[in-house]
């Protein structure tokens, strides 16, 4: 079973425990943004996508993101990184970030609000802990 399949099956819980380098990346790509997720949400607002990453703050639906969608916000540079941490090809990490990135957010914002500065460390960190193996490796 693949990455993505494996993905599509199982719930954010599942995908957040350490065993997951690339979800282990992105906790640290949020949390490293200057205002943590609120940083990384005004990013995508400041690059023309906010409806799209409100759409995962929010309570309803998650809008899909492209992995070029993806890089354009981040820069490729950080996608180079996230993949490197991760130890895959940056085109298949940003394929991962793009299905990854609106469950994250969408699961650090429960209540259809981004938490108070700095929390969402606490959140991402407690996430991961409470939570199970990915099954994700290959």
């Amino acid at each position: 079973m693949s990455f993505l399949e494996d993905m599509a099956g199982k719930e954010i819980g599942s995908m957040t425990n350490s065993s997951n380098p690339l979800v282990a990346s992105v906790m640290q790509l949020i949390n490293s943004q200057p205002g943590g997720l609120s940083g990384l949400v005004q990013r995508f607002h400041e690059k023309g996508l906010g409806g799209l990453v409100s759409s995962w703050v929010g309570t309803g639906q998650n809008l899909p993101v492209a992995a070029d969608q993806l890089e354009h916000v981040l820069g490729s540079e950080r996608v180079r990184a996230l993949a490197a941490q991760a130890g895959i090809p940056p085109e298949i990490a940003s394929a991962h970030l793009a299905q990854l990135l609106p469950m994250i957010v969408d699961k650090l914002t429960p209540n259809g609000q981004l938490p108070a500065t700095g929390s969402s460390l606490e959140a991402g960190l407690g996430m991961r802990k409470d939570l199970g193996k990915t099954g994700t490796d290959t």
